[in-house]
């Protein structure tokens, strides 16, 4: 029973792709994975998974307009959601602290919880750090989005909460960015994984799903899968070769 939330001191840099995709792998190595939107504000969980708009969200939870179990959404592939609302109207009277006790509640109906953060340092974000028992930071291999990192995660620190390591996204593999060793360098925490940049990323958003259950062995999708594999610490054998290059094409 763990809540981890993902997040990181830049927006755009593969949070909620990292979200979704870990708890789905989680979910696949036969874990109860709940992936909650706690990204109030700018909301894409319920985007990316074809949710856009349902009848209870995470909204009414913190309004005390519902029960959390009722807005529990079950995708077709196994993978369940709270989604958070596209509306503005209600931004004011959300009060984000309670999303510590939201957490409280689903921890004892999974494995896993996972809380998709808004990016930044605001009042938000810090809401679902406070939230969880251990935190994900996701970067790009550029130096201001590391830098936000670092920031991150100096502020964990101060709230007295355990980053777990760090995942680096969006990587290219071209000679202008960050090395990963220098990554870990400035920001003095284990590298969980690295996920290369994949063009089926995109086309599991078209598809509203997850990338590891439309494009399963895409480069990004295996690498979401050894770092699911190695926070459940279960065994994970990467498909083969052959497998991999016809998955590129």
């Amino acid at each position: 029973m763990k809540l981890i939330t993902i997040t990181s001191g830049k927006g755009g840099v593969g949070k909620t792709t990292t979200a979704i995709n870990l708890g789905a792998a989680l979910n696949q190595f036969g874990k109860e994975v709940i992936i909650v939107d706690a990204n109030l504000t700018t909301p894409n969980i319920g985007l990316h998974l074809g949710a856009p708009i349902v009848p209870v969200n995470l909204n009414h939870v913190l309004l005390g307009k519902a029960k959390v179990i009722d807005a529990i959404y079950e995708h077709e592939s196994g993978t369940k959601i709270i989604p958070s609302s596209l509306s503005v109207k209600e931004l004011r009277r959300l009060n984000s602290t309670k999303l510590k006790e939201v957490g409280k509640k689903l921890r004892k109906m999974a494995d896993y919880v996972i809380y998709d953060s808004a990016a930044g340092l605001g009042e938000e974000a810090i809401s679902a750090m406070e939230a969880a028992d251990e935190l994900i930071v996701v970067t790009n291999p550029e130096i201001p989005a590391v830098t936000d990192a670092l920031k991150t995660i100096k502020l964990a620190e101060e709230l007295g909460k355990e980053v777990k390591g760090i995942i680096v996204a969006r990587v290219k593999g071209t000679r202008n960015e960050m090395s990963v060793s220098n990554i870990r360098d400035m920001l003095e925490l284990p590298i969980l994984g690295v996920i290369p940049e994949d063009k089926h990323v995109q086309g599991a958003l078209v598809r509203k799903d997850a990338l590891l259950h439309v494009y399963p062995n895409s480069r990004a999708a295996i690498a979401y899968k050894k770092i699911a594999a190695r926070i459940a610490r279960v065994k994970y054998e990467e498909p083969s070769l052959l497998v991999r290059v016809f998955a590129r094409i």
